[in-house]
């Protein structure tokens, strides 16, 4: 009985961390020619891009809850519910970014 309810907690675990964005952002192919990603129900969505140097990404609130965006190289919007956050990105690199209200909502920049 015991091992039984372990599994099956086990299992709604991992059903609300693919939910919440739980998958492991190397798991998941860049998206290649898109330069905005949208913030919405607690995700980024495309999740991962990848684009050349110099380029602008477009984070575009589509409403709804409060999100940011907080990245690794130093990018950060403010808190928002709608609107748009632009950074270029000139360094070729990896960029993780997060949400910092929301656990698993997390993103990724590659630039070459």
């Amino acid at each position: 009985m015991k091992r039984t309810l372990l599994l099956a907690a086990a299992g709604l675990l991992a059903v609300a961390l693919v939910a919440c964005g739980g998958t492991s952002l190397d798991d998941i192919e860049p998206v290649e020619g898109v330069s905005t990603v949208a913030v919405d129900d607690n995700v980024f969505e495309p999740r991962v891009i990848r684009i050349p140097a110099g380029t602008e990404v477009v984070w575009e609130w589509e409403g709804g809850a409060r999100h940011n965006v907080v990245g690794d190289g130093g990018f950060q919007s403010d808190l928002l519910r709608e609107g748009t956050f632009t950074h270029v990105f000139d360094t070729p690199g990896t960029y993780n970014y997060i949400c910092t209200l929301h656990g698993g909502m997390t993103g990724r920049v590659i630039v070459q």
